[in-house]
Order: C-alpha cells, then sequence, then structure tokens
C-alpha cells in the first residue's frame, strides 16, 4: 500500500464510520465500494468485517436490553449457510464480476435509500430463510449483507428500539460467525491485515464518535437520504471502473 493509497482510505474509512455513527449501519455498503478501486475485495472485505465487528460491540452496549432473540434465531442456521457459500465465491470468482455484482447491488439499494421506498406490512417469518441465506451470501462475498436484514426487521418489528437493538444484536452474532469462517479460510491472516486492522481502529472510534453528535440534529428522512447519495456515487464508480478494465 502506497502513501496515497493509506490517505484515501483514511478519508473513507473516516466518513463510512461518521455515517454509522449516525445511523447505525451503513459503513461496509459505504467504505467497501470505495476501498475496492485500491485494493482487491478478498482482502477489504474481511478487513471491513472485523471492524465492523468492533464497531457492533460499541453500539451495542446501549441496545442489548432490546433484542429480539427470537427473531435472531430464525435467521442465523441459513445465514451460516449463505457465509459458506460466499466465501467461496469470494476466493475463486474472477474481479470483474464481482466489481459489477457489488455496484449494482450498491446502487439499487442507494436508491432505495434514497427516494424510501419501502412498506409497512408485516411479513410471515416464513422469508426469514431467504432473507438469512441472502444476508449471509452476500456479507461473505461483498461484506455488506446488511440489507436484507433490515428490510426483513424492519416488516418484523415496528418498535423502533425493538428494531435498532436487533439489528445490532444479529449483526454482532453474525460478525462473529464470519470472523470464524473467514479465518478458517485464511483470509483475516494475510499479509499486512494486522496492521492495516491497527491503523483503522481509531479512524472507525473517531468516526463514531462525530457521527453520533450529529445523530440527534437531523431526521430519519435526511439519514437515509445522505446514504443514498453517496451508495449512487459508489457504485456507480464500480460499474465504471468494472467497464474500464
Amino acid at each position: 500500500m502506497t502513501p496515497d493509497i493509506y490517505l484515501a482510505a483514511f478519508f473513507i474509512l473516516l466518513s463510512a464510520y461518521f455515517i454509522r455513527g449516525i445511523t447505525g449501519f451503513g459503513s461496509g455498503l459505504i467504505a467497501i465500494p470505495l476501498l475496492a478501486h485500491f485494493l482487491p475485495l478478498t482482502f477489504v472485505v474481511p478487513m471491513m468485517l472485523a471492524l465492523d465487528f468492533a464497531a457492533s460491540i460499541v453500539l451495542s452496549r446501549h441496545t442489548r436490553l432490546q433484542v429480539r432473540w427470537d427473531e435472531i434465531r430464525v435467521l442465523i442456521p441459513t445465514s451460516l449457510a449463505g457465509m459458506l457459500i460466499g466465501v467461496v465465491l469470494l476466493v475463486n470468482l474472477p474481479r470483474e464480476p464481482l466489481l459489477v455484482g457489488l455496484g449494482l447491488f450498491v446502487i439499487f439499494f442507494g436508491l432505495r435509500y434514497l427516494f424510501n421506498v419501502h412498506g409497512e406490512k408485516s411479513i410471515s417469518r416464513w422469508w426469514s430463510l431467504p432473507t438469512g441465506l441472502s444476508g449471509g451470501l452476500i456479507g461473505a462475498m461483498f461484506g455488506t449483507g446488511g440489507p436484507p436484514y433490515v428490510i426483513y426487521l424492519t416488516h418484523r418489528l415496528h418498535d423502533k428500539s425493538q428494531l435498532r437493538g436487533t439489528l445490532s444484536g444479529l449483526f454482532l452474532l453474525e460478525g462473529a460467525l464470519r470472523i470464524i469462517t473467514f479465518l478458517i479460510m485464511g483470509l483475516l491472516l494475510q499479509p499486512d491485515m494486522l496492521k492495516s486492522l491497527l491503523l483503522a481502529l481509531p479512524l472507525m472510534g473517531l468516526g463514531l464518535y462525530l457521527g453520533n453528535r450529529v445523530h440527534l440534529g437531523i431526521t430519519r428522512r435526511q439519514q437515509l437520504a445522505l446514504i443514498g447519495v453517496l451508495l449512487l456515487g459508489s457504485g456507480g464508480s464500480l460499474l465504471w471502473k468494472a467497464w474500464a478494465m
């Protein structure tokens, strides 16, 4: 990694965790597409996994009493199956399809957040099966498996404190399972991984602190619109990079 890559990574990580400090999620969706311009996804995804796991520990201190473990338990089995499939694809697929897939995935959720597309109707718990599978698969491949879980739980839990607490508990448990999987596959044991994590942890902490201070000053709609704009930009840049390769 050259000095200019370190400088770019500094601002990307600080911005990503600033956004997560405001909204409670979205750091991987923002950081991974941008870091993928400089570093291989096989390095970026496990690095962000470890950072997001640390962030989940910090954020979950205030939400543990609102966790609905009954909702989490039904998601974990298929999520684990999706993780195993996703790790195999991450290691074996060529780079261009991964960039295109990640770019389209990020743009889809950017449009969703920007235009506030969602419904209020409750859905059946049977939807936990495809949700867990897709969340684990996408999370292992791109480090951004949160959106399927967010969509599913938004339609299951209508109390905002329970929703935030359950998401924090899920991301913490699911992150631990992914860390174990990535350690077995050797993805967290790559050269420079530990050094990169040690340099990134202070940025994560600073971003969360600054984002938390801004949190009370903006509305939920403004939060989602901000994430949407950032995602559209990062997703579009990934598609351009894949096309130009």
